[in-house]
């Protein structure tokens, strides 16, 4: 017993002295020792890890960047950017700087094979050979092909929310129904069919639930993408939580679905099908798949977000929400509300882009490779190639030098022409929000399915605030923010009535 006692011990002590040496080489060798940071981030990306398995390390990047300024050293190879000048550089489309390792969290294994798809694979030739067949199809002007699919479930949520809630005069918890509406309309826009999920009421398949386990694996692990080769990716055995395979598998039965029931016209599916009929020596069944796990592995949450950021800040706002419903209910909208008629109201695309800019859908550093040459910050300082850099939508969107004051509370009106500012003016301060704006990303990686996201939220928070007088127990009511990649929201109790 004490042979074995001491052996264990001897063993704890060679673990321990291992892994100081580890650390001790990790500090030594970073060439990113001048840049400040917390200490801890010097000798190990564990420090990360544990501060985004947290769950807001929007927060402390945020509050990292007022301390230590524009560079802050996350890990020992790892700098967080916050300079808006260096967006165009970092992820700029004529040159694309290699995405970074943390993105490999996301591919799938199925019968031993690994598979790729458009946000994990870093090969940039790769990347543009696959998406340049579809990239039209998410213009705004083809998004709106899917317009008459939004409006099927935006009609349904809206026949859900008075039988359970408007007319029984119940409190509705208004961010279940907004991802039970937005997971649904993924599915239609896409397949032609909803899920289920606002008819039921609930999330009665898992997919939401599934969706949550896969991203809170993936947050916290993609800051240190060795571990994935231990919990997911191993040969032998998963001893991980669920990953992304189960929306490649989704996906897999709604395109064998399509082969048995005949194609028909209107949604994506449908029109990755004609591309595969005009295209056969570039596009297969691998590669439809590829195209459909862009929809449904970002085409909820991160619009879900919005929605529910949207309505949380307006009803906390009474003059917000009082000038928002004038504009709504003086256009004589349909309902659904249609593009056509909401596209040039100026203070519902003002209430957008400031839900946008201050709850942006993705909550970490979008990373990026240093190239050969390194790079040179604005103020002289140098890091060199092989440092992986990112910014976080969270950091950008809130930079007083393009957004002004008060960044971090919500004013739809800093998107507007102030009084006495000229039109010039104006239109220069607007240009440089637009184009600072994160919340998509930037280059040649950014969210393709932007203008289909910005499609659906316009119409669905129109609809909702012309449709029906909706409030907060209070106006100090305070909800909760989870950051997992995307950030989930929840406590968010509204109290609807049909607006007469």
């Amino acid at each position: 017993m004490n042979t074995l006692l001491e052996l264990t011990t001897k063993l704890a002590l060679f673990v321990t002295i291992l892994f100081a040496c580890r650390f001790l080489w990790n500090y030594l060798r970073s060439p990113l020792k001048s840049f400040p940071g917390p200490n801890l981030a010097s000798f190990t990306n564990i420090w990360r890890m544990r501060d985004v398995a947290k769950g807001r390390c929007d927060i402390t990047h945020n509050n990292l960047h007022r301390r230590y300024g524009p560079a802050v050293r996350m890990g020992p190879n790892v700098l967080s950017l916050s300079d808006p000048d260096l967006i165009s550089l970092v992820y700029n489309t004529k040159n694309p700087w290699l995405k970074s390792n943390m993105y490999n969290v996301n591919d799938v294994v199925v019968g031993g094979v690994r598979l790729k798809n458009l946000f994990s694979n870093q090969n940039e030739s790769w990347h543009s050979t696959y998406i340049r067949p579809v990239k039209n199809l998410y213009s705004m002007s083809k998004v709106q092909d899917a317009e008459s699919n939004i409006d099927i479930t935006i009609k349904l949520l809206c026949e859900k929310l008075r039988a359970r809630f408007v007319r029984p005069g119940k409190t509705c918890e208004m961010s279940d129904w907004i991802n039970f509406f937005a997971w649904d309309t993924m599915s239609q826009v896409t397949f032609s069919k909803d899920l289920g999920i606002l008819d039921a009421g609930s999330d009665y398949k898992g997919f939401l639930r599934r969706s949550t386990q896969t991203l809170d694996y993936f947050a916290p692990i993609c800051q240190i993408p060795l571990l994935d080769y231990l919990f997911d990716k191993n040969p032998i055995m998963r001893i991980g939580p669920p990953t992304f395979i189960w929306a490649n598998m989704f996906s897999l039965e709604q395109l064998h679905r399509r082969y048995q029931e005949g194609n028909h016209d209107g949604d994506f599916l449908s029109k990755f099908l004609q591309l595969k009929q005009k295209n056969p020596e570039l596009v297969d069944d691998n590669t439809i798949i590829i195209w459909l796990l862009s929809n449904v592995l970002a085409g909820s949450d991160s619009t879900a977000g919005t929605m529910c950021a949207t309505i949380y800040y307006v009803l906390k706002d009474p003059g917000v929400c009082q000038r928002l419903c004038e504009e709504l209910r003086s256009a004589n909208l349909s309902s659904p509300a249609q593009w056509k008629e909401i596209k040039a109201l100026k203070y519902l695309e003002a209430v957008m882009r400031e839900s946008m800019r201050i709850n942006p859908g993705v909550g970490l550093m979008l990373e990026r490779i240093v190239p050969k040459g390194g790079l040179t910050l604005p103020d002289g300082r140098f890091v060199p190639e092989g440092t992986t850099v990112g910014m976080s939508p969270w950091v950008i969107n809130r930079n007083e030098t393009v957004f002004g004051a008060d960044t971090q509370e919500f004013i739809p009106e800093r998107w507007l022409q102030s009084p006495g500012e000229t039109e010039e003016a104006y239109q220069a301060r607007f240009s440089k929000m637009k184009s600072t704006d994160f919340t998509f990303g930037a280059g040649s990686r950014a969210c393709l399915g932007r203008y289909l996201s910005q499609l659906e939220s316009f119409k669905l928070i129109a609809t909702l605030f012309n449709t029906f007088d909706m409030a907060l127990p209070s106006h100090d009511h305070e909800w909760q923010l989870t950051n997992s990649w995307f950030i989930r929201q929840k406590g968010i109790p509204v109290h609807l009535v049909e607006r007469k």
